[in-house]
């Protein structure tokens, strides 16, 4: 399907027009000549039942002054049904941002919402709140967008889409700087992100949200749809941990602890989250009726243990580097979630009668395992062509010895697939592959209780589709045990891994992955999207749809995979 930006501005400028024109707003302000000005739309998220939380921006041009904002939710567009008001600052200590927690509003309802000064009205946005019972619920999932990479295709996608709420995973912004990661194009499409520096002060992160905010298909997004939404490490710095992060350098950049506070101060005043006394905790759970219970979950920075590095484990460092790495990676003591929320998690998990139990999160779950004679052939350092063949016949040695039946296998191909001497290690430790044991222990969780289990994941730019199964390391007979299903959602214009396998085609990729790691199911190496999921009591329905490009904003969409998991 084609699509335009003047199609995908048209309902809320629609809706904005005939609500202005109800009221009968004119052009002033109260109190002056200057109304206020409402740059970046709306936006409303962490629905509950009875409750939803509403965003805008509100500034006077050329002042610092607060904006006395009075906000409004009615039962139609032309605000004749007003059934929750109240008024609301926009002021500099939270950079002209206003939150409301609008309540008193009936279960499973849409409603429409604006923000007035004096006259002058906001866009006017839907939003909807939770249902106390559900026969079928639809939720659009999206991660990782990146400014400078390319056009936002496909929040206009999920804002014209059937689904009811968005969640998003994290990688909402980057932190680079105007000349840094997926900019080579930014210039060309108008897309050179402000500041031109790397964030690191709350002015920075201001400022970088605010030109995400100002992107039209953003603004559209939100006003449509209400949002879910938690962080993951670029809205701080790449492969952020509890501690620290790769992308953060004291010496130059001062205390993490400043430079965190100053990101996450920013992410709240910008999104439409429900922000309690601690900052930093976002955790939290959503019930749609006895159907669903969303868990959304920080897998980043409230108690992940630092990354370990893949080369020091598989041994490139010698030994002894060796030893130490294997001893944190299979530490019982090693954490992702941290333990005050896994405590939490498995509270919620307890207490759900919900049919399904959902993990809103940020990196894969799934083990993407692959065998060290693979990883090495994959290394793509020696580009020469004598290294590309060789390591592409040792990606089909081990393919050819895993089809092989074990009875029949040659020496050679025993040996590939000697998990002692050819031991398995997770491509990424920046997910849950490097962090086993905690995994573990959330699969067992599920397990016990017996729940159907789906996680939702983003992060690495692609789209997959994988089992949950066990290890076996708290039980050894139930190694290989399915627990789950994981549905990971590409990105919205963040690059892939085919950026980083530019040797490979995205067929290649796509054969090795799906060959090469037990659990994948499916995966798409290449294409921008978003995942729907829609539950009901019988299935779980995971559609990926992809867009064709997003260095235009003329371009085409299409479901490209579809998977369901029966209940």
């Amino acid at each position: 399907m084609t699509t335009s930006p003047s199609r995908r501005e048209f309902v809320v400028r629609v809706a904005s027009l005939s609500a202005a024109l109800a009221a009968g707003a004119g052009l002033s302000a109260c109190g002056g000549n200057t109304p206020a000005e409402f740059n970046f739309g709306v936006a409303s998220g962490d629905p509950l039942a009875n409750k939803v939380i509403l965003w805008t921006h509100a500034k006077f041009p050329g002042s610092d002054n607060d904006v006395s904002l009075r906000y409004q939710v009615a039962s139609d567009a032309a605000f004749t049904q007003v059934v929750s008001e109240g008024t609301v600052v926009a002021s500099s200590s939270t950079g002209f941002t206003a939150k409301v927690d609008a309540s008193g509003l009936q279960a499973g309802t849409a409603y429409f919402y604006r923000f007035s000064q004096g006259s002058t009205h906001s866009p006017v946005g839907r939003t909807r709140t939770l249902p106390q019972t559900a026969d079928s619920l639809k939720l659009a999932v999206m991660s990782c967008t990146n400014y400078p990479a390319g056009f936002f295709n496909v929040y206009a996608e999920v804002a014209k889409s059937d689904a009811e709420f968005a969640l998003h995973l994290g990688d909402y912004i980057y932190e680079y700087a105007a000349s840094g990661y997926a900019s080579s194009a930014a210039a060309s499409l108008g897309r050179v992100s402000v500041p031109s520096n790397e964030l690191i002060t709350l002015a920075d992160y201001r400022a970088r949200h605010a030109q995400y905010k100002s992107d039209p298909d953003s603004k559209n997004l939100h006003a449509l749809k209400p949002m879910i939404a938690v962080w993951d490490d670029h809205e701080i710095a790449n492969d952020a941990f509890k501690d620290g992060a790769e992308n953060h350098t004291t010496a130059t950049e001062g205390a993490w602890a400043n430079r965190k506070a100053a990101a996450l101060q920013a992410y709240h005043e910008w999104m439409p989250i429900r922000t309690g006394a601690d900052k930093a905790k976002i955790y939290r759970s959503f019930n749609f009726g006895n159907l669903v219970s969303l868990h959304m979950l920080d897998t980043r920075l409230i108690g992940r243990d630092e990354q370990i590095d893949i080369g020091a484990l598989a041994g490139a460092a010698g030994p002894e580097a060796r030893n130490a790495a294997l001893a944190a990676f299979s530490s019982p003591a090693r954490q992702m979630l941290g333990a005050e929320q896994m405590q939490w998690l498995q509270g919620q998990l307890t207490a759900s009668t919900a049919r399904w139990q959902v993990l809103g999160q940020q990196v894969l779950m799934g083990r993407m395992e692959f065998p060290v004679s693979v990883l090495s052939a994959l290394n793509t350092s020696d580009l020469s062509e004598a290294a590309q063949l060789a390591g592409q016949k040792t990606v089909n040695d081990y393919l050819i010895a895993k089809a092989t039946p074990a009875s029949a296998r040659t020496p050679a191909q025993a040996d590939l697939m000697n998990t002692t001497l050819n031991p398995k290690l997770g491509y990424n430790l920046d997910a849950w592959d490097g962090y086993v044991v905690a995994r573990e222990t959330l699969l067992m969780t599920a397990y016990q209780l017996q729940k159907r289990l789906v996680v939702l994941a983003g992060d690495t730019h692609n789209a997959w589709h994988s089992d949950l199964t066990l290890m076996g390391l708290v039980v050894p007979s139930l190694a290989n045990t399915k627990v789950g299903e994981e549905f990971a959602t590409s990105s919205v214009s963040s690059p892939g891994i085919e950026t980083y396998l530019a040797t490979l085609n995205p067929a290649q990729i796509k054969g090795i992955f799906e060959g090469v790691v037990d659990d994948l199911n499916w995966m798409d190496a290449s294409k921008r999207g978003y995942l729907k999921m829609s539950f009901s009591a019988t299935e779980a329905k995971g559609e990926w749809f992809f867009v064709d490009t997003i260095s235009s904003r003329t371009y085409t969409s299409a479901l490209g995979h579809s998977r369901t998991m029966p209940a």
